[in-house]
């Protein structure tokens, strides 16, 4: 009689279904515990999450219109400089034609001019810094606009990312005035003066045209 032998197979078709049956669960563990599934099934993290969400669309909409209105302050500014520049030419050129025929009472009327061109030239300096006030004013906005933006951003991220475990109490850190007075003084002439400072070349070189008409009147 021949000696029997047993041969143990593994099985592995179980291990493998077990294997399987706990990584399927994994997932569906996961997906339970996901940030984003807390807030859903918390009423007051999901409120909160949707008003900051709808403010990041109101912030998001205020800053374009901000940037639009920014960019059209500017295309008006390039026109009364270029307005300015183009009736300077203008008068000079009515000038040079004046000053060929010789007569002794166009030299004693030389002021008429110059009044003409520094009265015409200060109506546009004047709005030109008008629409400078007005281009600074809007950056301003524009930029606590974006401060805010980007705290109410952090604040979404975080609350994306904490779930349930978020503080309901915490507000986005709004955009404030932090400087002190030392440095706001001490910038503060630095500022203005490049703000002005196309007010401040336009000015000057109505001045310099001021005494042109005698020179040409008078001399040539």
């Amino acid at each position: 009689m021949k000696d029997s032998h047993i041969v143990e197979i593994p099985l592995k078709d179980e291990e493998h279904q077990n294997n399987k049956a706990i990584t399927t669960t994994d997932p569906i563990s996961a997906i339970e515990y996901h940030p984003l599934m807390e807030i859903s099934q918390s009423p007051g993290h999901l409120l909160l999450l949707k008003l900051w969400q709808r403010e990041e669309d109101l912030s998001a909409r205020r800053t374009a219109i901000k940037e639009t209105r920014m960019d059209s302050i500017r295309r008006e500014i390039f026109q009364l400089c270029c307005f300015f520049f183009l009736f300077h030419a203008l008068f000079f050129t009515i000038l040079f034609t004046s000053s060929s025929h010789k007569e002794e009472h166009k030299c004693k009327r030389w002021w008429i001019p110059s009044i003409l061109s520094v009265t015409t030239s200060m109506v546009i300096v004047f709005w030109v810094q008008v629409k400078l006030f007005s281009y600074w004013k809007v950056s301003r906005q524009l930029k606590g606009v974006k401060n805010d933006n980007r705290a109410l951003t952090r604040c979404i991220q975080e609350l994306r990312m904490k779930g349930g475990s978020f503080d309901l109490s915490k507000e986005p850190q709004l955009s404030k005035r932090m400087k002190s007075s030392s440095v706001e003084i001490k910038w503060r002439p630095v500022s203005w003066f490049c703000e002005n400072l196309m007010t401040i070349c336009l000015v000057l070189f109505a001045g310099l045209v001021f005494p042109a008409p005698k020179l040409i009147l008078c001399m040539l």
